[in-house]
């Protein structure tokens, strides 16, 4: 229940960073592919702090060096091409529904926490064991 308890905190914070980043694109940029543009900003920022979070919290990951950590991180980053579709059809499929940026974002937001359950068993069978690490 511990380790439930700080994933979810571990991933509430990587989704305040992806939705913050989303929304500082679109006010700072409102062109004709600022949708987009936020989405794949928040997208990378979200998984770059979840990683960081991820491996010193959850997993206690410790990298032998550079080019180990670049792998674990490649490892995850393709663990997150699943999650990141189940996130990116929750928020778009609640752009095209509502038409709101706020509903847009509850999309995410909810995309995003199905998409984290998801990614925790991913990472831990395939990121994050002894043998691929």
């Amino acid at each position: 229940m511990r380790i439930a308890t700080i994933y979810t905190i571990l991933a509430m914070i990587a989704t305040a960073a992806n939705i913050g980043a989303q929304d500082l694109v679109i006010r700072i940029y409102n062109g004709p592919v600022s949708l987009i543009l936020s989405v794949i900003t928040g997208t990378g920022v979200g998984l770059a702090v979840k990683f960081i979070l991820d491996k010193r919290y959850i997993f206690a990951f410790q990298s032998k060096n550079l080019s180990h950590d670049s792998r674990v991180f490649f490892l995850y980053s393709i663990t997150g091409i699943v999650t990141t579709l189940i996130f990116w059809g929750s928020e778009f499929s609640f752009h095209l529904i509502f038409e709101t940026k706020e509903m847009r974002y509850l999309g995410g937001v909810l995309g995003l926490a199905i998409g984290y359950v998801t990614k925790y068993h991913l990472d831990k069978r395939y990121v994050f064991r002894p043998e691929a690490t």
